[in-house]
């Protein structure tokens, strides 16, 4: 188990560092610059030249490449040159809000996913699973920030029962009791982790079903059947209990779906996470910040497909086993 994780350890790592350097060259070699002023406003070319000395800018792609490394081992993503603050700190702010929304999405996702999947493994080929079937497929097909639009558009601005973007009421929320903010604060979630759970949940809906459906014809299953076990019990019970060792997997590959997702989804809901905070990094080429973005946003990712190999290497020991 030790040379297992410490394998699968050091090719996450590997994958970060690819991952840092691609969009580290990928930044750097986009057309635009930092610090230039918006179009029409003069700038003193002396005074651009010094700024972009202070900062290294000045220096050759790979010697920028090796001393943004050295400074990464230390734990220092730079300066960041769209705001007053470092890179770390900005991100500090972000991440918890992008947590708290991939968290609301995640149990979105698969409370409803696991519960629709079930519901149509227990009416598999009938009028029910055919409907419920082809919806899930739709809902599935659809780019998430379209879906965040409609959402935005019908239940914020035309029926008004949501709040059309932040993270809370910026007049109200400093002057309401715990249980209020609290409330504010889901009030101002709903709608971004409906986006995120409901594309989520249409896949796991569909994955569940299958995985039950091989289930359900297993010798095991027919004599819980001959026992003259309730269907229900069978199903909850004996059925999904076998079922669900492949959803540690999808929960694993749901993890990057919501980051990347979640990109656009803040930037629609103008909720202050990681990945708007990314976004506005871009346009201004916000150097470090785009790169210290990157790196988070991968370490998380491949952490919790680490977690997934792990937990599924516990259920199942086979999988720990070298192929011949």
């Amino acid at each position: 188990m030790g040379a297992w994780l410490a394998r699968r350890s050091l090719a996450a790592l590997a994958i970060v560092l690819a991952v840092v350097t691609f969009t580290f060259l990928l930044i750097h070699l986009a057309p635009g610059s930092p610090f230039l002023p918006p179009p029409g406003r003069p700038v003193d070319p002396d005074a651009l030249l010094r700024t972009r000395h202070t900062f290294g800018l000045d220096r050759p792609l790979p010697v920028q490449y090796v001393r943004y490394l050295a400074a990464l081992l230390t734990g220092d993503f730079g300066p960041s040159y769209s705001r007053h603050e470092t890179a770390a700190a900005a991100l500090a702010g972000a991440i918890p809000n992008t947590l708290l929304l991939a968290g609301a999405a995640l149990v979105i996702d698969f409370s409803l996913g696991l519960a629709l999947g079930c519901w149509q493994a227990a009416r598999a080929r009938r009028a029910g699973d055919v409907i419920a079937g082809s919806v899930t497929l739709f809902i599935a097909s659809l780019p998430t920030f379209w879906l965040a639009l409609v959402l935005l558009l019908v239940f914020g601005e035309r029926l008004r029962w949501f709040p059309v973007g932040g993270l809370s009421d910026p007049v109200t929320y400093a002057a309401l009791p715990w249980i209020g903010k609290l409330g504010d604060r889901a009030w101002h979630l709903a709608l971004p982790a409906l986006t995120l759970g409901l594309v989520g949940a249409a896949g796991t809906a569909r994955y569940q079903r299958a995985a039950l459906l091989e289930v359900l014809g297993r010798d095991f299953v027919r004599t819980a059947r001959a026992k003259g076990l309730r269907e229900r019990r069978v199903l909850l019970v004996h059925a999904l209990r076998n079922a669900l060792l492949p959803f540690i997997t999808l929960a694993g590959l749901a993890f990057p779906f919501l980051l990347t997702g979640a990109v656009l989804v803040e930037t629609v809901f103008a909720w202050p996470g990681m990945g708007k905070l990314a976004a506005d990094a871009i346009f201004s080429r916000d150097y470090p910040l785009v790169t210290a973005s990157a790196v988070i946003g991968s370490a998380m990712v491949v952490t919790g497909s680490l977690l997934a190999d792990v937990l599924y290497a516990v259920a199942d020991p086979r999988t720990r086993v070298p192929a011949p």
